[in-house]
Protein backbone atom coordinates (compact mmCIF):
# COMPACT_ATOMS: atom_id res chain seq x y z
CA UNK A 1 0.00 0.00 0.00
CA UNK A 2 1.44 3.02 -1.04
CA UNK A 3 1.99 5.94 1.32
CA UNK A 4 -0.36 8.18 -0.37
CA UNK A 5 -3.31 5.14 -0.05
CA UNK A 6 -2.48 5.22 3.89
CA UNK A 7 -2.45 8.73 4.12
CA UNK A 8 -5.50 9.37 2.18
CA UNK A 9 -7.44 6.39 3.99
CA UNK A 10 -6.71 7.96 6.97
CA UNK A 11 -7.93 11.11 5.93
CA UNK A 12 -10.60 9.85 4.62
CA UNK A 13 -11.92 7.93 7.91
CA UNK A 14 -11.06 11.27 10.05
CA UNK A 15 -13.35 13.04 7.69
CA UNK A 16 -16.02 10.59 6.34
CA UNK A 17 -16.30 8.45 9.71
CA UNK A 18 -15.35 4.62 10.20
CA UNK A 19 -18.67 3.23 9.31
CA UNK A 20 -18.85 5.22 6.39
CA UNK A 21 -15.07 4.24 4.74
CA UNK A 22 -16.13 0.26 6.29
CA UNK A 23 -19.21 0.65 3.88
CA UNK A 24 -17.40 1.70 0.68
CA UNK A 25 -14.24 -0.83 1.38
CA UNK A 26 -16.68 -3.98 2.15
CA UNK A 27 -18.43 -2.88 -1.06
CA UNK A 28 -15.69 -2.84 -3.00
CA UNK A 29 -15.50 -5.32 -6.14
CA UNK A 30 -13.23 -6.18 -8.37
CA UNK A 31 -14.48 -3.40 -10.88
CA UNK A 32 -14.95 -0.43 -8.15
CA UNK A 33 -11.29 -1.32 -6.58
CA UNK A 34 -9.35 0.90 -9.37
CA UNK A 35 -11.81 3.75 -8.37
CA UNK A 36 -11.48 3.17 -4.59
CA UNK A 37 -8.18 3.20 -5.09
CA UNK A 38 -8.28 6.38 -6.83
CA UNK A 39 -10.74 8.46 -4.28
CA UNK A 40 -8.35 6.95 -1.53
CA UNK A 41 -4.89 8.31 -3.11
CA UNK A 42 -5.83 11.49 -5.20
CA UNK A 43 -9.26 13.06 -3.23
CA UNK A 44 -8.09 12.06 0.17
CA UNK A 45 -4.33 11.69 0.11
CA UNK A 46 -3.00 14.33 -1.93
CA UNK A 47 -6.03 16.86 -1.65
CA UNK A 48 -7.65 16.58 1.65
CA UNK A 49 -3.98 16.51 3.56
CA UNK A 50 -2.63 19.58 1.13
CA UNK A 51 -1.89 22.49 3.42
CA UNK A 52 -3.19 25.32 1.57
CA UNK A 53 -7.12 25.00 3.24
CA UNK A 54 -8.10 23.91 6.26
CA UNK A 55 -10.61 20.97 6.73
CA UNK A 56 -13.20 23.25 7.34
CA UNK A 57 -12.72 24.87 4.32
CA UNK A 58 -12.76 22.53 2.28
CA UNK A 59 -15.60 21.33 3.35
CA UNK A 60 -17.17 24.61 2.74
CA UNK A 61 -16.17 24.45 -0.83
CA UNK A 62 -17.04 21.10 -1.30
CA UNK A 63 -20.61 21.57 -0.03
CA UNK A 64 -20.89 24.49 -2.66
CA UNK A 65 -19.73 22.84 -5.41
CA UNK A 66 -22.04 19.51 -4.79
CA UNK A 67 -25.05 21.88 -4.43
CA UNK A 68 -24.57 23.48 -7.53
CA UNK A 69 -23.86 19.99 -9.17
CA UNK A 70 -26.91 18.67 -7.33
CA UNK A 71 -25.03 15.78 -6.46
CA UNK A 72 -27.58 15.02 -3.99
CA UNK A 73 -25.83 11.47 -1.98
CA UNK A 74 -22.42 13.35 -2.03
CA UNK A 75 -24.05 16.49 -0.46
CA UNK A 76 -25.76 14.81 2.70
CA UNK A 77 -22.47 12.86 3.39
CA UNK A 78 -20.62 15.95 3.19
CA UNK A 79 -22.66 17.73 4.98
CA UNK A 80 -22.24 15.29 7.76
CA UNK A 81 -18.19 15.20 7.43
CA UNK A 82 -18.17 19.31 7.13
CA UNK A 83 -20.12 18.56 11.10
CA UNK A 84 -17.63 16.53 12.22
CA UNK A 85 -14.77 19.20 10.62
CA UNK A 86 -16.63 21.38 13.15
CA UNK A 87 -18.50 23.66 10.74
CA UNK A 88 -21.54 24.68 12.58
CA UNK A 89 -25.29 24.80 10.92
CA UNK A 90 -25.04 28.84 10.63
CA UNK A 91 -21.73 28.37 8.24
CA UNK A 92 -22.97 25.63 6.39
CA UNK A 93 -26.37 28.20 5.61
CA UNK A 94 -23.79 30.57 4.76
CA UNK A 95 -22.26 28.36 2.20
CA UNK A 96 -25.74 27.42 1.10
CA UNK A 97 -26.72 31.06 0.56
CA UNK A 98 -23.56 32.21 -1.53
CA UNK A 99 -24.48 28.92 -4.00
CA UNK A 100 -27.87 31.01 -3.97
CA UNK A 101 -26.28 34.20 -5.93
CA UNK A 102 -24.04 32.11 -7.35
CA UNK A 103 -25.02 29.23 -8.81
CA UNK A 104 -28.74 29.81 -8.46
CA UNK A 105 -31.73 29.71 -6.41
CA UNK A 106 -33.36 26.42 -6.92
CA UNK A 107 -29.88 24.70 -7.14
CA UNK A 108 -29.64 26.20 -3.25
CA UNK A 109 -33.30 25.34 -2.83
CA UNK A 110 -32.65 21.79 -3.61
CA UNK A 111 -29.59 21.89 -1.17
CA UNK A 112 -31.46 23.69 1.85
CA UNK A 113 -33.53 20.92 1.89
CA UNK A 114 -31.23 18.29 2.27
CA UNK A 115 -28.77 20.20 4.01
CA UNK A 116 -31.72 20.56 7.01
CA UNK A 117 -32.24 16.78 7.54
CA UNK A 118 -29.16 15.94 7.92
CA UNK A 119 -28.76 19.11 10.41
CA UNK A 120 -31.87 18.04 12.10
CA UNK A 121 -30.62 14.26 12.50
CA UNK A 122 -26.99 15.59 13.53
CA UNK A 123 -28.87 17.81 16.13
CA UNK A 124 -31.27 15.36 17.45
CA UNK A 125 -28.33 12.72 17.97
CA UNK A 126 -26.04 15.11 19.29
CA UNK A 127 -28.74 16.07 22.37
CA UNK A 128 -28.61 12.56 23.08
CA UNK A 129 -25.29 12.34 23.83
CA UNK A 130 -25.21 15.81 26.14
Amino acid sequence: MSTNHEEGLRTRREVLGDDHVDRAIAGTTEFTAPFQDFITRYAWGDIWTRPGLSRPERSMITLAMLATLRQDEELAMHTRAALRNGLTPEQIREVLLQVAVYAGVPAANHAFKIVANIINNYSQTAQLFT
